[in-house]
């Protein structure tokens, strides 16, 4: 029997990834990725649950119990943090509430996973968290430098840690995008916000080293870190980013006690209390977080606090 328009999700997905979100929505390349990696894993646990191959996947294949059991696997196995469970669900949402827009009989699916509650997590809001320059210091000198991947892995988490750069933007970088002799890097961040960022002489010296080792062709225009596949270039994975800083954090403390037990794989925001603290406006620093958690308290605007 023929399935009805309605109960296969196929042809709502693949409009919900190529017109919806990148034309309609506007959304940036990492917010579609996100939402992907998200559906990639739960199609890939309700097929194997299920026994379905995923052409064959309707909409009452994912109903609440399915969602959440896929959540709560994920937390298990992937060690997903409660803000990662939340955002999983809501790029699961997202696309129902597409669906329903479009097909008003799938409205019943969206209100079954509404009543899935998002997972508290708890509030480090008040905790400024950042390892020592000791600890970095540790971290920074675990590479091999006489070793092509030494040399890559040093340039990465120095540039990483100089200019507050996260973890997607370092990504996304380009080898044009650092300019040498005005000592700057141009990070397209989160929002698709642009930031020109200076940085040390010290990272300009990493740079050319770098750049000496893996960009001796001098194109502008490609991945300043890479990987070759199938002779071509292609930006470097953040699993990949994960696996090294992890390693050289864990080797690291075999010297240090103080690097603290997560993986230092997201640093960037080490750098502001040393470098606030080096250039004599600690307070300055210090204000205005302070400000910042007032006014998330009172729900104020800037202008409204300033008053």
């Amino acid at each position: 029997m023929k399935k009805k328009q309605s109960d296969r999700f196929i042809p709502y997905m693949r409009e919900f990834f190529t017109i919806h979100l990148p034309k309609q929505k506007n959304c940036s390349p990492h917010t579609i990725a996100a939402c992907r990696h998200t559906w990639n894993m739960l199609l890939k646990f309700v097929c194997a649950s299920s026994g379905k191959q995923p052409e064959y996947i309707v909409f009452a294949d994912l109903n609440r119990a399915a969602v959440i059991g896929f959540l709560d696997e994920m937390e298990k196995t992937r060690g997903w943090m409660p803000t990662t469970r939340n955002h999983r669900l809501g790029c699961i949402r997202s696309f129902f509430r597409f669906a329903a827009s479009l097909e008003p009989v799938l409205v019943v699916h969206l209100e079954e996973l509404k009543n899935i509650p998002l997972k508290k997590s708890a509030d480090k809001s008040r905790l400024m968290e950042f390892m020592s320059q000791e600890a970095m210091t540790a971290v920074l000198s675990q590479p091999d430098t006489s070793t092509k991947m030494g040399i890559r892995d040093t340039f990465f988490m120095v540039l990483m840690y100089d200019s507050a750069a996260r973890d997607c933007e370092m990504l996304a970088m380009r080898h044009c995008d650092i300019g040498p002799e005005k000592r700057t890097v141009y990070l397209f961040g989160k929002g698709s916000k642009p930031r020109l960022v200076p940085i040390s002489e010290d990272t300009v010296r990493h740079f050319h080293r770098y750049e000496k080792a893996f960009h001796s062709s001098g194109c502008g225009i490609t991945p300043m870190f890479y990987t070759i596949r199938r002779k071509e270039r292609g930006p470097m994975s953040d699993d990949n980013v994960a696996r090294f800083v992890g390693k050289y954090g864990i080797d690291a403390k075999k010297h240090c006690p103080d690097i603290p037990e997560k993986s230092p794989r997201i640093c960037f925001g080490d750098r502001a209390p040393c470098t606030c603290t080096a250039r004599g406006c600690r307070w300055s620093f210090l204000r205005n977080c302070w400000a910042t958690q007032i006014r998330k308290r009172l729900g104020c605007t800037p202008a409204q606090i300033r008053k």
